[in-house]
C-alpha cells in the first residue's frame, strides 16, 4: 500500500491531515477509529506516514465484540501492546497452540517471528489498545501465517 490507507469505508484517506507538527513536536489528538486492517480497526496514529518518525509507530486499535485478527508475524520488528479496555486472547506459536490471556490494565510484548492470532474475548464489548511498533511503516512488515502450516 501507498502511503495513502483505507478507511473503513474504503476511500483513501490521508494520514497527515490527522496531525499537528509544532514545529518539531507532531502531536495527534481526539483518535477515534478511521482506518481497519486484519479485522482490527485503527485510529490515525503516529508512523512515518505522517511524522519523519524512521523506526516507530504508535496506534490506538479497536477489536469489534468477537472479533479475530487473522494469525500473523511481524516480520524483524518488536512491539508492546497496552491493553487499555477489555480482554484478549493470543494463540501463537508454531501451529498457534500455546494461548494466553490479557485484560485491561495489562502490557505485553510479541517477539518478532513469533506467530500468533488475536481473539477479542468478549461477544458484546470492544477491546482498545495503544501498539507499538519499532516500524514506522506500521503493517506493512506483517505477513500471514497459516494456523495449519506446521
Amino acid at each position: 500500500m501507498s502511503e495513502r490507507e483505507l478507511s473503513l469505508k474504503g476511500e483513501e484517506i490521508d494520514l497527515l491531515k490527522y496531525v499537528e507538527n509544532a514545529g518539531g513536536i507532531h502531536g495527534l489528538r481526539g483518535i477515534d477509529k478511521v482506518r481497519g486492517w486484519n479485522n482490527i480497526e485503527y485510529g490515525a496514529g503516529l508512523s512515518g506516514k505522517n511524522t519523519p518518525s524512521t523506526k516507530l509507530s504508535m496506534n490506538k486499535a479497536f477489536i469489534p465484540p468477537g472479533g479475530v485478527a487473522a494469525a500473523h508475524i511481524h516480520v524483524d520488528f518488536d512491539v508492546m501492546v497496552c491493553l487499555l479496555k477489555g480482554s484478549v486472547r493470543h494463540e501463537f506459536g508454531p501451529g498457534c497452540r500455546k494461548s494466553v490471556i490479557h485484560s485491561a490494565g495489562d502490557m505485553f510484548y510479541i517477539e518478532p517471528g513469533l506467530p500468533h492470532e488475536v481473539f477479542n474475548c468478549s461477544e458484546t464489548d470492544w477491546v482498545e489498545a495503544i501498539v507499538a511498533r519499532s516500524d514506522a511503516s506500521e503493517w506493512q512488515n506483517i505477513v500471514p501465517y497459516d494456523r495449519d502450516s506446521e
